[in-house]
């Protein structure tokens, strides 16, 4: 069996970055994808638009160039896919990685299809695959919805939105545009702070005037057929009627997949144990990059502020 010099877990953006560092440094290399390519941007919400300006996307000093100052979901798709395409960077697509494990100086990687064996592996899978539950009643119906990707599907509907990050806002807003009945149910006292300049003060507007109904301060309490019941600011149970539920409560990177490849996970986060300068985790020649590196505050790192992992962990590679 050939004995990669790296084996990437992950072909998002800075998966991909870390691959073309590795290609510019003639290492061997290969991308491990459980789906496409980018395929956490292959199922944002259709109509997306990411907060930073393109030049902030870039990787590889490869030009972004992008009609409008915000880029959406396809052109991200467009630029992603099409610097594999014309890198001709080494993935395997639909596999995926069950397990790593170190032995004496190499990794054994096992994937759905194959094996492989690596000197180093990094990690960047992101944290887009595992929602982050509710764990109330009800919430395995089939009207819950913990992925949004366009409103048609909801015009001339009841809907409640939980939460009020960018993605439930986006959905709100959205589905109310096309004819829901919206209502959203927020554990906070207000819209977060994070939600894009741009955007914050149409939702709040829509609020005030009451075209989107909302309840700070309350938690879904149970999801029923026909209806949801939730605990008020005034600790007061309601119970309104519905018929789909976006519960936009975020999302988690895969801890059991960390923690079975021996990385030490610390904390109410569960953020995981790694070296600030090299990306090395505290197994030795296992990398993290990207907004895996986060645990459960998934705010930490984005694209923009981690394609510098790459650069980092191809040098502490070539050094050893």
């Amino acid at each position: 069996m050939e004995i990669l010099d790296i084996l990437i877990i992950g072909a998002g953006p800075i998966g991909l970055n870390c691959a073309l560092e590795a290609k510019k440094n003639n290492l061997s290399y290969l991308i491990i994808e459980k789906g496409t390519i980018v395929n956490s941007l292959y199922n944002y919400p259709l109509y997306m638009r990411f907060f930073s300006t393109a030049e902030k996307l870039e990787i590889a000093e490869i030009p972004f160039i992008s009609a409008a100052p915000k880029p959406g979901r396809q052109e991200a798709l467009e630029y992603y896919q099409g610097i594999a395409r014309q890198k001709n960077i080494n993935i395997n697509l639909y596999e995926k990685v069950l397990k790593v494990s170190k032995n004496g100086n190499i990794f054994e990687i096992e994937t759905s299809k194959s094996k492989y064996a690596a000197k180093n592996v990094i990690i960047s899978t992101g944290f887009y695959d595992i929602p982050n539950l509710m764990n109330i009643p009800g919430e395995n119906l089939e009207k819950v919805k913990h992925y949004y990707t366009e409103p048609y599907p909801y015009a001339q509907q009841k809907i409640v939105v939980i939460g009020s990050s960018n993605s439930s806002v986006d959905a709100a807003l959205e589905t109310y545009r096309k004819g829901a009945e919206v209502t959203m149910i927020i554990r906070n006292s207000e819209i977060s702070e994070n939600v894009k300049y741009w955007v914050k003060p149409d939702i709040e507007n829509r609020i005030s005037e009451e075209s989107i109904k909302a309840h700070f301060n309350a938690e879904l309490i149970e999801i029923k057929e026909n209806s949801v019941v939730f605990k008020d600011k005034n600790d007061e149970i309601q119970e309104i009627e519905n018929d789909f539920v976006l519960a936009m409560t975020g999302y988690l990177p895969d801890f059991n997949f960390l923690k079975n490849s021996g990385i030490d996970l610390q904390g109410e986060c569960l953020n995981p144990v790694y070296d600030p300068e090299t990306m090395e985790t505290n197994i030795e020649n296992l990398y993290l990059a990207g907004v895996v590196c986060g645990g459960k505050d998934t705010h930490l790192w984005f694209i923009e502020n981690s394609r510098i992992h790459a650069e980092m962990i191809i040098r502490n590679i070539l050094s050893t």
